[in-house]
């Protein structure tokens, strides 16, 4: 048998500002249910910021969020242990979730989407796992800022489902062995629904994401409050496709000033073609 997870508890706070006040609450709760673990925080004093290009090009943009995507992967392919997100808060001990071994957890799917992985969440892993490798080879291969000068905004929820399915994940509501990784669905680490702020707690529960999104601008946070009050006023189906409309003109301009007029008009034909212009 292998040997156990390292007993820490790993985060990445880039770009000097001061730990928020959920960080804060949330860091709290992880010396709660885990007061047996170290917890290290991961920054420019002890992460090298031009590692990759990826990480270097979103550093330079201040785009902490994104550095820290790769930075996780990082971590824990040379140290192991835990990584969470800070604003993922803990509800109970962890204990019967990690003698399972590494895993992951998933977010439920919005609107338009599916269920897919989300490695903010929470990761347990042991050093040297040959699929933090084949993330971080991934990642090595990307660049924040295209040839074209576009910012790649994918997120690593986009990359690790992708790199996982090619594993053999399935994007459904059951637990998955993967490469290693037990990845358990929405109802263990993510229970809020994001576009509703609903919470919904089972006996299979163990934290609660609280959904900063540090890596969104202050007009998409914004955005992502109009879809909740839109939801619980016309309900889901309708409510979304308002907010579509709603924002349209905000992702207009977005796509111009990341993919050029070019890339926006070509983005615009292609969603009138599919006959779905608000999507």
């Amino acid at each position: 048998m292998r040997n156990d997870i390292p007993k820490v508890i790993h985060y990445c706070w880039f770009g000097g500002n001061e730990l928020t006040e959920l960080s804060l609450k949330c860091i709290e709760s992880w010396k709660k249910y885990l007061p047996d673990y170290t917890i290290k925080r991961w920054d420019e004093s002890n992460f090298d910021i031009n590692m990759c290009d990826y990480v270097k090009e979103a550093y330079n943009e201040k785009k902490w969020a994104f550095v820290s995507d790769y930075a996780r992967f990082w971590i824990l392919y040379n140290e192991g242990g835990l990584y969470f997100d800070t604003d993922v808060e803990v509800i109970r001990p962890l204990k019967d979730i990690i003698k399972n071994g590494p895993f992951m957890g998933c977010e439920p799917p919005l609107s338009n989407s599916k269920v897919k992985v989300a490695p903010g969440l929470g990761i347990a892993a042991f050093p040297k796992m040959k699929i933090f490798k084949r993330f971080l080879d991934y990642y090595n291969n990307l660049h924040f800022i295209e040839a074209n000068g576009d910012i790649n905004v994918t997120t690593i929820v986009e990359y690790t489902t992708s790199i996982l399915s090619e594993y053999g994940w399935k994007s459904d509501l059951q637990i998955h062995i993967v490469e290693g990784l037990t990845i358990y669905p929405p109802e263990y680490f993510c229970p809020m629904n994001y576009e509703t702020g609903e919470i919904n707690i089972t006996e299979n529960t163990y934290s609660i994401h609280r959904y900063s999104a540090s890596w969104k601008t202050r007009t998409q946070q914004h955005q992502g409050e109009v879809l909740k009050k839109l939801i619980r006023v016309f309900g889901k189906k309708l409510g979304y496709k308002i907010w579509r409309i709603y924002t349209f003109p905000y992702r207009v301009s977005s796509k111009v000033k990341n993919k050029g007029m070019l890339g926006t008009i070509k983005f615009i034909g292609d969603k009138i073609r599919g006959n779905s212009i608000y999507e």
